[in-house]
C-alpha cells in the first residue's frame, strides 16, 4: 500500500469546497479580531496578539506588525522546517494579514451599531465567534501560521507534545499581556480560550448523537436476541478474555441514538441485573446501516 499516494488523494477530496471555508474562516476569525479583540485588548496568544500589546507599549501599528510577523516567520519555517513542514502555513500566513485588512471597514461599521450594555456579554461574543472560525480553518486542516510555526519549532527541538507547546506558547504570551494590560485580561483571556476550544471540539468531531455500549453479560444470547429482534438494532460480538479469571468470553458492542440511552440500559438490566457496561460518547459512525430515529415502545409491544 502506498501511503504517499493515499496521503495526495486525502489532501485532495474536496480542496475547492475546503478552501472556501477556510476563507470563510479566516475572514471571520480576522472580522472578531478588528470587531472585538482589539478595541477591548484582548490577547489570547499568537502573533495577533502580541500585536495588541506592542500598539499599547510602543503606538505600533498592529496590522503592520502582523505582516512583518507573519512573513519572518515563514521565512524562519522554510530554513528550521522545511518546505514540507512550512506547506500548510503558507496560505493562512498570506490570507490572515490581508483578512485584517480587508475586515478593518467592515468592522468599523459594525461596531457603531454592535454596542453592548455590559463586558460579558462582549467576551461571550469573542468567544464564540473566535470559536468558530478557529474551529473551521482547523477542520479543513488549514492554519493561520504565525504562532503554529514557533509551536513546530518548539515541537522538533524541544520535543514536546503539541498540546504542551501550544499551551507554553500561548501561555507566555497571555502573561505578557497581562503584565502590561492587567490582570484581567488575563482572565478574559483564559475564559475565550476555554469557550471557543469547546466549539473548535465541537466544529471537528462534531456533537454526540449516539452511544456505544460494550457490554459484558452472562446472558449474551439473550441480549443480543432482545438488541437485534425486539429492538432492530446491529450488534457486534467481540471475543474477550478475562484478565483475572483467564476465560474467553463474548463481548456486545452497540450503537445506539442517544434519545434510546435510558431504556436501552434499563432493558439490558431487566434482562441481566449484574450486567457490566461500558459506555462512550460515539460521535461519527460510517459505513453499514445507520438506524437515525428512536425504536418506539409501540413497535416493541
Amino acid at each position: 500500500m502506498d501511503l504517499k499516494k493515499i496521503i495526495k488523494k486525502v489532501t485532495n477530496k474536496n480542496r475547492v469546497s475546503r478552501v472556501c471555508f477556510m476563507i470563510l474562516g479566516v475572514f471571520l476569525l480576522a472580522l472578531n479580531y478588528n470587531l472585538f479583540f482589539v478595541p477591548n485588548n484582548l490577547v489570547t496568544g499568537g502573533t495577533s496578539g502580541l500585536a495588541i500589546v506592542f500598539q499599547e507599549l510602543w503606538g505600533w501599528n498592529n496590522e503592520i506588525f502582523i505582516y512583518v510577523s507573519s512573513f519572518i516567520l515563514l521565512i524562519i519555517s522554510f530554513i528550521v522546517l522545511g518546505v514540507k513542514k512550512t506547506k500548510p502555513a503558507i496560505v493562512g500566513s498570506i490570507l490572515y494579514p490581508f483578512m485584517i485588512t480587508f475586515t478593518l471597514p467592515l468592522s468599523n461599521m459594525i461596531a457603531k451599531h454592535l454596542v453592548f450594555e455590559d463586558y460579558i456579554t462582549t467576551i461571550a461574543c469573542t468567544s464564540i465567534l473566535y470559536g468558530f472560525a478557529s474551529g473551521l480553518i482547523y477542520k479543513m486542516g488549514y492554519n493561520t501560521g504565525g504562532s503554529d510555526i514557533i509551536m513546530n519549532i518548539m515541537i522538533k527541538y524541544l520535543h514536546m507534545p503539541e498540546g504542551k507547546a501550544s499551551f507554553i506558547c500561548n501561555l507566555v504570551i497571555i502573561l505578557f499581556a497581562g503584565i502590561i494590560l492587567g490582570i484581567n485580561k488575563v482572565i478574559y483571556a483564559i475564559i475565550i480560550l476555554y469557550v471557543s476550544s469547546l466549539i473548535v471540539d465541537r466544529m471537528i468531531i462534531g456533537i454526540s448523537k449516539s452511544k456505544l455500549f460494550i457490554i459484558e453479560t452472562e446472558k449474551t444470547k439473550e441480549v443480543e436476541d432482545v438488541i437485534m429482534n425486539d429492538l432492530h438494532l446491529g450488534v457486534t460480538v467481540l471475543k474477550a478474555k478475562g484478565g483475572y479469571s483467564k476465560e474467553t468470553k463474548e463481548i456486545l458492542m452497540c450503537a445506539i441514538p442517544t434519545n434510546d440511552y435510558y431504556m436501552f440500559k434499563e432493558i439490558i438490566l431487566a434482562i441481566d441485573k449484574n450486567a457490566f457496561f461500558i459506555i462512550n460518547d460515539c460521535y461519527d459512525i460510517e459505513g453499514g446501516t445507520i438506524r437515525t430515529h428512536s425504536f418506539s415502545l409501540d413497535s416493541i409491544f
